[in-house]
């Protein structure tokens, strides 16, 4: 992929707090970490991290001077309203008003859905930690960029109890399972368009073992763990594979029962690299009021 001129604005989804828990359990940031999967899949792009919870963060720059923008998980949830919630519901707003192409996973895609009058709360139906299972695109998913080369069913990193219980009018629903009915989304607003999912394609291994550790209160208050001994042996077995190989990376993805579009990094961060494919300019796709009309 060539993205020689692929400028990308990651917006942290976290408070201060935030941050520093998660930059305590994992060693950098969410934006930091997403913003090394964005090298790892186009190294000639070029990533401006901001943190727009923060009240000092208050956008200054122009966002024209961006191809596109991600905004991260987050431990906070929209129904607890706040300053930090309304900054980023105003960031959403105004980069897609500004035209840009946006990507979110959980709370990204929570707020994109927000903004654009869908229904965001707790899932009636339950949380997803660990891996959201049996994964299934919908009938506008089927053909659908962001999720090109995906098996007809696959599982992913996840961790949530929050979800877009409501799609907005005019949404697509790209993806669902079992537990939850939009697991990915595409939703036009203003002049700009937003790809998102529920689950966590950036999320490395080893990183959702920590934010399992993190969430231990939250797993055993679903019942999904007996109580934090089992979420810790649980994220052990996840963190183990990062280490392990041959026989013994085998054993350990058998017992989780998970398989390559896990396992392999290319396949987990799928939807990171269709949307970044979408922003090269080598594939000749710009994202502006002129190609909408054209469509």
């Amino acid at each position: 992929m060539t993205n020689a001129m692929l400028r990308l604005l990651i917006a942290d989804g976290n408070d201060r707090d935030g941050r520093a828990k998660r930059e305590s359990a994992v060693g950098q940031t969410t934006s930091q970490a997403f913003a090394a999967v964005v090298a790892d899949l186009a190294p000639e792009a070029a990533c401006t991290l901001v943190n727009p919870a923060d009240a000092e963060a208050a956008i200054g720059f122009d966002l024209a001077g961006f191809d596109g923008m991600v905004l991260t998980g987050s431990t906070l949830r929209l129904a607890d309203g706040g300053p930090a919630v309304r900054r980023q519901l105003d960031l959403m707003r105004a980069a897609l008003e500004a035209g840009l192409p946006v990507f979110g996973s959980c709370w990204g895609m929570q707020v994109a859905a927000a903004i654009a009058g869908g229904d965001v709360g707790e899932n009636p139906r339950g949380p997803e930690y660990g891996f959201a299972r049996r994964l299934t695109a919908t009938g506008d998913g089927a053909a659908h960029p962001l999720l090109a080369s995906r098996a007809p069913a696959w599982d992913a990193p996840a961790i949530h109890c929050d979800a877009v219980v409501v799609a907005p009018s005019g949404a697509r629903v790209l993806a669902a399972n079992a537990v939850l009915d939009v697991q990915a989304i595409e939703i036009r607003y203003g002049r700009g368009l937003f790809w998102g999912t529920q689950y966590h394609p950036e999320t490395d291994l080893d990183e959702l073992a920590a934010m399992l550790r993190l969430s231990a209160d939250a797993v055993v208050s679903a019942g999904l763990a007996a109580d934090h001994a089992a979420v810790e042996a649980y994220a052990g077995e996840i963190s183990d594979l990062d280490g392990s190989e041959g026989a013994a990376r085998r054993h350990r993805a058998w017992r989780l029962g998970i398989g390559a579009d896990v396992l392999e990094p290319a396949q987990r961060r799928r939807e990171i690299g269709n949307f970044l494919a979408s922003l090269s300019t080598a594939r000749g796709v710009v994202w502006t009021e002129r190609d909408r009309v054209a469509r």
